[in-house]
């Protein structure tokens, strides 16, 4: 029988929350006051989760597994000087290794609460550039052993989109596993540069007018594997983008109901349009 963990009263700064690297983006603050104000009301009802550290030096004795809302929680109540919580009840776990602890905190949040596909995914790159974990693939599989191989595959190919889009994208946690999949799907057919070339267009930091900018990208991506154009045997066709010089970029765009090209940069200027209007004009006018 697995022999139950010890629980213990430890104090907050006894805890270093950054030992292993989460599966959360951000805590939300208005979920993070809700719960404070619990906590305050009615007490802790679920204890954190930690470990003890092999070689803290000078540091905190413990990481923290689970429970990061709960620790910070605590802490903003004991930052208001309330002694109650000075000390926060804490079940002491005794994986092998980091890797086992980092189990332990992803299967905790699994069985607790949703984690988003790209907070899921960002874990994986994450422990691998920490070096917990060699090859995405091998995080994906320790991590996530009970998923089904094709689960696994879907993050792996999400994990490939953190390591382009992180900083580009606004709110990626939002995004659900089907858009991150479109994305994916368009990436691997070779239109990643044109979806980042979208993103930095629209200069928009809120979602919903990002995934625009980037739902005419995927629009081509698509309309291209199910209908594939005939082979160019000119070099580097198609041509998606173009940047002419220093100033201006061109970037072809597919709408909903025909073509656009787009002209950015410093020369993008409307006495190049009038230019550019009247070469067409000529052209498809003759």
């Amino acid at each position: 029988m697995k022999q139950l963990p010890d629980l213990l009263h430890l104090p907050l700064d006894a805890i270093d929350d950054a030992t292993l690297p989460r599966d959360r983006g951000g805590l939300d603050e208005a979920a993070l006051n809700d719960l404070a104000l619990s906590i305050r009301l009615h007490g802790l009802r679920l204890p954190v989760e930690v470990f003890r550290k092999a070689d803290p030096g000078d540091g905190p004795a413990y990481g923290l597994i689970s429970g990061l809302r709960r620790l910070t929680a605590y802490r903003r109540l004991h930052d208001g000087r309330d002694p109650a919580f000075a000390k926060i009840p804490a079940l002491l776990r005794t994986p092998r290794s980091v890797p086992e602890a980092l189990v332990d905190m992803v299967e905790e949040n699994r069985a607790r609460a949703g984690v988003s596909p790209w907070e899921q995914a960002r874990l994986l790159v994450t422990a691998c550039d920490e070096g917990i974990f060699d090859t995405v693939e091998a995080a994906a599989a320790r991590l996530h052993m009970g998923a089904t191989r094709q689960a696994r595959a879907r993050l792996r190919a999400i994990a490939d989109l953190v390591e382009v889009f992180e900083g580009l994208l606004a709110a990626p946690e939002h995004l659900n596993q089907r858009q991150l999949l479109r994305l994916s799907a368009a990436c691997r057919a070779g239109f990643e540069d044109l979806a980042v070339q979208a993103l930095r267009e629209a200069e928009a930091r809120d979602p919903a007018r990002q995934w625009e900018a980037l739902e005419n990208v995927l629009r081509e991506a698509e309309m291209q594997a199910r209908h594939p154009e005939p082979e160019d045997p000119r070099p580097g066709r198609p041509r998606r983008q173009a940047q002419i010089r220093k100033g201006l970029h061109i970037r072809r765009e597919m709408l909903a109901n025909g073509w656009a090209l787009r002209f950015t940069g410093d020369e993008a200027t409307a006495s190049l349009m009038e230019s550019v209007m009247d070469h067409v004009e000529y052209w498809f006018g003759r």
